[in-house]
């Protein structure tokens, strides 16, 4: 275990509303986790340092939901060693909406990125 994802739970309507939010407002980047179909963490404004671990295709930790004490949580294990200055890193494994012409391209400059994160 390296660290836990932190931040506000919140309901799929209210991440919607917030998303939008989001964009107006110019935020570049919203940090929404979900962690099943109506449990979203949001890590925008109330969130810990996961929140900065970028993506790649790969990746060198994963992101597990386990439970504890009966309580969901996010939490971000290696999958190797990683060496000391490393640059720590998961599969965000966004979900295509259906129908949707929105790619969003990876920058993750892997030897495997598959090219867009969705």
């Amino acid at each position: 275990m390296i660290i836990e994802y932190v931040g506000e739970k919140i309901r799929q309507k209210v991440a919607d509303m917030r998303e939008e939010r989001y964009t107006k407002q110019g935020i570049g980047s919203s940090y929404l986790f979900r962690m099943a179909e109506d449990e979203i963490i949001d890590a925008t404004k109330k969130g810990g340092i996961a929140r900065f671990i970028n993506h790649s295709c790969s990746p060198n930790c994963t992101a597990k939901i386990i439970k504890v004490d009966g309580t969901k949580r996010i939490v971000i294990y290696a999958l190797r060693d990683i060496a000391k200055n490393e640059e720590l890193t998961y599969d965000y494994k966004f979900e295509r909406e259906i129908g949707s012409d929105d790619r969003i391209p990876c920058l993750c400059g892997s030897v495997g990125c598959k090219g867009f994160l969705n």
